[in-house]
């Protein structure tokens, strides 16, 4: 996904990975030898990951868009469309993604500064009351 998705996006955009954090969580896939090697290269001193110059915090509250608003979002558009075989399925996300809303995405940018704001006002802890805007 780095390689393929991730990386020729960047180029695309004519973002310079000198100016973004690459951010993930200690899953066993995300922190294998092979797939750090890349996100090292692509991203020199700008990783928050278990691996990376910034440690993944324990008991984080996710505070990653992707993990509190896309995957869910995506996984219920792609659902709707049913698709039946593996190649459906791939060109049903990558559809869905090629839709999404500018307007949405400030929305959920929004959201997630504010749980950013609300994660420094309690002292790092959990999220225990906040409410989920998109």
């Amino acid at each position: 996904m780095i390689n393929n998705f991730l990386e020729p996006k960047l180029r695309r955009q004519r973002i310079n990975n000198q100016n973004v954090w690459f951010q993930q969580d200690g899953a066993t896939a995300h922190t294998a030898r092979a797939a750090m090697a890349v996100v090292r290269a692509m991203f020199p001193d700008c990783r928050i990951s278990q691996c990376g110059d910034v440690p993944w915090p324990p008991q984080s509250p996710d505070l990653s868009m992707c993990d509190f608003f896309l995957w869910g979002y995506l996984k219920s558009r792609v659902c709707e469309r049913k698709p039946r075989t593996l190649e459906e399925l791939k060109g049903t996300i990558c559809k869905q993604i090629g839709i999404f809303n500018q307007e949405l995405l400030e929305r959920v940018e929004a959201n997630f500064r504010k749980r950013l704001q609300m994660c420094i006002l309690q002292n790092d802890h959990h999220l225990s009351d906040i409410i989920f805007r998109t």
